[in-house]
């Protein structure tokens, strides 16, 4: 009888160990993947057909939510846009354009999301599109026309530059995440992550999901 005792307290504490540490896991998940500018991502993602989710995810990797984050290679603002880029964009949607303006909020989500739309309806290919937004269109297409790197043409086999490469992992692991926690909502709010419902929900949500896989 002391035997099963001990056996049920041993599984216990294994159980309420495993509930901590994922918990815990869901837990950083959440709070590291902000649900900010809403209103926005929203408006945009819909307009130019670009699922939001995938918005929220490279906000994420480029520039982790902050305005008035500038990359060493000049690009600007909340998804991180190219002055040259930025010009491009700003001639295609009839917008006066300044460098300055790929700081603002909006216009940095209304620009990035427009391109990611462009990338996504040009290459037809996510990765791709990702790639092109990273490394450049016109290296995508010179990627695609290598042989050595692409056997059909349409995707690649590999992708040359090592920071391209690993910023479609992260863009697309982050997408997961995204689409695991928020997917199925509608009317997401700023700060949504960092409500008590929403960790709950995400640890539910985490759960269906290991079950389905099991």
């Amino acid at each position: 009888m002391k035997f099963f005792k001990n056996l049920f307290l041993g599984l216990l504490a294994i159980l309420i160990i495993l509930f901590i540490v994922s918990f815990g896991i869901v837990f950083y998940g959440t709070i590291t993947r902000p649900v900010e500018y809403t209103e926005h991502i929203n408006k945009y993602s819909e307009e130019y057909d670009v699922d939001p989710m995938l918005v929220y995810s490279v906000i994420k990797v480029e520039s982790n939510y902050k305005p008035d984050a500038h990359s060493p290679m000049n690009a600007h603002g909340l998804m991180q846009i190219l002055p040259d880029t930025g010009h491009w964009i700003a001639e295609r949607l009839k917008m006066d354009y300044s460098e300055d303006m790929l700081k603002d909020p909006e216009t940095s989500i209304k620009m990035g999301t427009y391109y990611l739309s462009y990338l996504v309806h040009h290459f037809k290919n996510r990765d791709l599109a990702l790639a092109a937004y990273n490394g450049g269109l016109g290296n995508v297409e010179k990627w695609l026309a290598d042989e050595n790197l692409s056997k059909d043409g349409e995707t690649l086999d590999e992708i040359p530059f090592v920071e391209t490469r690993n910023y479609v992992v992260r863009v697309n692991d982050n997408y997961k995440i995204y689409n695991l926690f928020y997917g199925d909502e509608k009317n997401l709010e700023d700060k949504e992550h960092l409500k008590p419902s929403t960790l709950f929900e995400n640890y539910i949500s985490v759960f269906k999901q290991i079950v389905n896989d099991f």
